[in-house]
């Protein structure tokens, strides 16, 4: 799916988990987009892949996305365009503003 698909998807899911199961769902995305667009709210598990995993308490979607990019040292930005994310290359100019800024 290209990324104005997987927003339609995201939105659809997310009506069809609210409006008709009227369930709570958990959803793993390693898509930001569809993730931000699913997420009403998000946990951030950190430790060493395939060896050990906490899971940290369930935070707003802008603080949870936040957390997991700062222990990833990533930062976004937003297309000007299409209002994207997009990452900003390392040590870049808005990378190393956006880190100094917190």
């Amino acid at each position: 799916l290209d990324c104005e698909q997987r927003i339609i998807a995201s939105k659809v899911i997310r009506r069809w988990v609210v409006n008709h199961m009227q369930k709570t769902a958990f959803i793993i995305d390693h898509d930001f987009v569809m993730a931000s667009a699913l997420a009403d709210r998000v946990i951030v598990y950190t430790g060493q892949p395939g060896v050990e995993c906490t899971a940290n308490t369930p935070q707003g979607v802008v603080d949870g996305f936040n957390s997991f990019l700062k222990m990833l040292d990533v930062t976004f930005r937003r297309d000007p365009t299409n209002f994207r994310p997009r990452v900003n290359k390392k040590n870049s100019s808005k990378d190393r503003e956006q880190k100094a800024a917190g």
